[in-house]
């Protein structure tokens, strides 16, 4: 099976800066998750690649911003679509500064991006800005709707090689049923066109990270990486269960307890 340029040339266990990376002392000083100094921290700190989020502005510009409204990063009520690229960019002034899509992808070219697509209305506009940088991002979302959306936004822009892609909500769903019923045939037709598996140890009570489906997710040539894991122990012992990568907040503690 061919592998997707996002994989290659880097070794695994890959470590994802979760929205970048923010020390405590970064955080003490104002600077927010997602924002330019994060992204160019975990840059600095020498990580491959960086997880992110997306929505869309009032006047259409698709921005580095994980919550759906503004309240917890900058203390205003509003929702993300709700406001204007330029307020948003006044708003995160104090905070590390606004990074957009198509700025992300400019400023920082070495960067590998794993992009969460957050909002329906998102999903086209980052398809079309990453389609000439798909050797280089993994589309994703919970949404298996939207994910496939930004996917055929980017083949329609038909520049370069495709974005690779990790598996929504509902297929890790189909997969974890497909195991449980011990059906080659459903664990098949649910890796199907599937890059990656990037999924939380646990789902409230269920155990979704097992070394059977690390072994599923191998033989289909599909990674797993896991989210969000912060301990140095709790690193360590899952990639010890096989887990190719670890999707973190502390990219600069990954980075010394895995290589």
């Amino acid at each position: 099976m061919t592998r997707h340029p996002w994989f290659e040339g880097v070794p695994t266990p890959r470590v994802l800066a979760h929205r970048g990376l923010v020390t405590p002392g970064d955080a003490s000083t104002g600077v927010a998750e997602n924002s330019f100094a994060a992204v160019a921290a975990a840059h600095s700190a020498g990580v491959d690649y960086v997880e992110s989020d997306c929505h869309l502005t009032a006047d259409g510009v698709v921005v580095l911003f994980h919550d759906d409204d503004l309240s917890r990063v900058t203390g205003d009520p509003r929702p993300v679509a709700s406001v204007r690229a330029l307020e948003l960019e006044e708003l995160m002034s104090g905070r590390g500064g606004l990074l957009t899509l198509a700025q992300a992808l400019e400023a920082f070219p070495t960067v590998r991006w794993n992009l969460d697509v957050k909002a329906p209305a998102a999903a086209e506009p980052v398809g079309r800005l990453v389609a000439g940088h798909g050797e280089r991002v993994l589309l994703t979302s919970f949404s298996d709707e939207r994910r496939r959306a930004a996917l055929a936004s980017a083949d329609a822009a038909g520049r370069g090689i495709r974005p690779a892609t990790s598996a929504g909500s509902e297929t890790i769903r189909r997969l974890v049923a497909a195991l449980a019923l011990h059906s080659r045939r459903r664990v098949a037709r649910a890796l199907e066109g599937i890059d990656a598996l990037q999924v939380p140890e646990h789902q409230r009570r269920l155990r979704i990270v097992t070394s059977r489906l690390v072994a599923a997710a191998h033989e289909h040539g599909v990674e797993v990486h896991v989210w969000t894991v912060n301990d140095p122990g709790d690193m360590r012992r899952l990639v010890g269960l096989g887990v190719d990568g670890i999707v973190t907040d502390r990219a600069d503690v990954a980075l010394r307890a895995l290589h």
